[in-house]
């Protein structure tokens, strides 16, 4: 985990302050992208955006709402990210000062809001539901239909 977040640290060195992050929290697996159709299914729900000027911030954020979905929501990516040591990334990121973990949500969607994570995921259906938009053939078995 120290050695992402160190070369991390490189990039977003060399080509701050042009840089803004923005996470897609959507279709959110617990295995890697790379896996293709043998990945395991996307049981996560779709949160939304989180975007920041400061990485660590918007990572952290994210963790945040995966911690804060409604009725375990957010269980086996926890598992995952916990069983790997993954929130040992985000503590490294502070120590070697690429960014900061205290951040502010701001809901733009009601008047540029300030909210906890908390209140951001309150609605968010707990189970992963696919649309027409993202079906995974050969990796979840529930299929969209209109």
């Amino acid at each position: 985990m120290e050695r992402i977040s160190e070369s991390t640290k490189a990039t977003v060195d060399f080509f701050a302050p042009h840089i803004c992050y923005i996470n897609t929290m959507r279709n959110m697996s617990v295995s890697c992208d790379c896996e293709g159709p043998e990945a395991e299914p996307v049981v996560t729900p779709d949160v939304g955006l989180v975007a920041s000027l400061d990485i660590l911030a918007a990572d952290a954020a994210c963790m945040d709402l995966i911690y804060n979905l409604p009725e375990g929501g957010g269980k086996a990516l926890i598992e995952r990210v916990e069983s790997r040591h993954g929130l040992r990334q985000l503590s490294y990121m502070k120590e070697i000062g690429l960014g900061n973990d205290r951040y502010t949500l701001i809901d733009i969607d009601n008047n540029d809001a300030v909210i906890t994570a908390a209140e951001a995921v309150k609605d968010v259906d707990p189970m992963w539901l696919p649309d027409r938009y993202n079906t995974f053939p050969g990796r979840n078995k529930r299929r969209y239909t209109e």
